[in-house]
């Protein structure tokens, strides 16, 4: 490389990107991919104990109530998938960009993903609060649960946006292997909500007014300490409207960057928007057998995403060292780290999964207490999915990978298998012969045969992607700056 090239690129070389350059191709994958899961683990576990809390305290209500947590998913899950769309889709590109050393764009990128994120999910609030009662309906409340999920979904709806910001914002810092800033967002929301629970519930005797208002309030915290991390430098790339007011800026430049984001994001909004469905298709096969049912599967459901969130937390910890990597052209880092993400989450899942597995009636029974049916259905459901969830590392490593490296079309497809393509045939058949052991299993059959489809697209991959490393601009200007 020519001198004054290099000088250019020393200047360009700030101490973050170094520190970042070192951190994702130098340090060893045994240590990286820990010291970057263990933050989004927490955050993902957190998340999931303060829905396990919302859980505990409304079914302290009745069992319509509880069938209400079950019924808002769906809602949920819509807020997550523009969120993880907008912030995977941002994030992968951000992540590639700061590989080739190109900060500037990668300002430019997290910028254009926050504001079309706050768009579409301003849009997707204002609609559901307007036709609140028939989309409750829509999403397979009974007649007793109604009250509870219009409840429930006002406040839900509220802080829509709140939850569909954070995802962004948690997602590019990832990407940046900030984990830990996120955690720290993530955790103070959850934890926050998890005191004002039982305050607003039962001390000032809001019901479930309350576990809804305690919901929205930890959001829109969360999102506030966020936005604080990117305001104060503590990321590489800002939230920085000012950046799309630059001269090489223009609308088609903007459009094009927002397509490409969405492109990316594809794949997590695929499996999010399936999520949504499935959880429409599950309490619609569901409601024949009644309310118990209902919310025996919105317990396990919220179980399952608990000891599922640990695998996540592990392949989020994998996602910015395979998109880092694969713009820094680093081809045999991709292949220990993608072993090594295999390998961990395969071992702490079986581990939970038995745990779960054994003592399934108990952990059931903690969430609703005086209806044997909801114990009952729940423990068989809940058995059905320990069994599958030890082998579903294979399909969410997978997914994970090919989205991090921007290979979208394979990641769509991937996304769909889980929730999608095998699940929703499986709950709208199963339950016409096998009754309500056909709601029980579904879920099990469908993660069953997601890993028998992503098992051969990984060997492909990886049969097919380069064999060796190469230097890139990225390599030569740290080689410069230590010089």
């Amino acid at each position: 490389m020519p001198t004054g090239v290099i000088c250019v690129t020393i200047v360009d070389m700030n101490k973050k990107e170094q520190k970042q350059y070192e951190k994702l191709v130098l340090t060893p994958i045994p240590k990286l991919i820990p010291s970057l899961a263990v933050p989004t683990t927490v955050s993902m576990m957190i998340t999931m104990i303060y829905n396990l809390v919302d859980a505990y305290f409304v079914g302290r209500l009745g069992t319509s109530a509880s069938g209400s947590i079950g019924i808002l998913l769906g809602v949920q899950a819509i807020f997550q998938a523009v969120g993880f769309m907008c912030g995977h889709g941002s994030g992968t590109i951000i992540s590639m960009k700061l590989g080739q050393g190109d900060t500037k764009s990668a300002t430019r990128i997290a910028t254009i993903g926050f504001l079309m994120g706050t768009v579409f999910s301003t849009l997707i609030a204002v609609f559901g609060l307007l036709f609140i009662t028939p989309i409750m309906r829509l999403l397979g409340s009974t007649e007793t649960i109604l009250p509870f999920a219009v409840h429930y979904g006002l406040y839900i709806l509220i802080c829509g946006p709140a939850l569909t910001l954070s995802c962004i914002l948690n997602n590019i810092m990832r990407y940046e292997g900030k984990a830990f800033y996120a955690m720290i967002g993530l955790v103070s929301g959850g934890v926050l909500n998890m005191i004002g629970d039982p305050i607003l519930m039962f001390s000032l005797h809001m019901g479930i007014d309350g576990a809804g208002l305690s919901t929205a309030i930890s959001q829109y915290v969360s999102l506030g300490i966020l936005v604080y991390m990117f305001l104060s430098g503590k990321t590489i790339s800002r939230i920085r409207p000012s950046s799309l007011k630059a001269e090489d800026v223009s609308a088609s430049y903007i459009i094009d960057r927002a397509v490409h984001i969405l492109k990316n994001g594809l794949p997590s909004l695929v499996r999010q928007v399936l999520n949504a469905v499935s959880s429409m298709a599950l309490n619609i096969a569901a409601n024949p057998f009644g309310d118990p049912v209902i919310a025996a599967m919105a317990i396990t459901g919220r179980i399952v995403m608990f000891i599922g969130s640990v695998m996540i937390g592990i392949g989020q910890g994998f996602q910015p060292v395979a998109a880092y990597n694969y713009g820094a052209k680093k081809y045999r880092r991709i292949r220990s780290s993608y072993r090594f993400t295999l390998l961990a989450s395969l071992v702490i899942l079986w581990l939970l999964a038995l745990v779960v597995f054994f003592h399934a009636p108990q952990m059931i029974h903690l969430f609703q207490k005086n209806d044997p049916q909801v114990i009952t259905v729940g423990k068989r459901a809940l058995r059905f999915q320990c069994l599958s969830i030890m082998l579903q590392p294979f399909s969410v490593v997978t997914n994970m990978l090919f989205q991090s490296i921007g290979k979208s079309r394979v990641a769509s497809f991937t996304a769909t298998l889980r929730s999608g393509l095998y699940f929703l045939p499986a709950i709208l058949i199963l339950p016409q012969f096998l009754g309500v052991t056909g709601v029980e299993c579904a879920q099990a059959i469908a993660d069953s045969l997601a890993v028998l489809t992503c098992i051969p697209l990984a060997l492909h991959f990886f049969a097919n992607c380069p064999k060796e490393d190469q230097v890139t601009r990225i390599d030569e200007e740290y080689k410069a700056l230590l010089h």
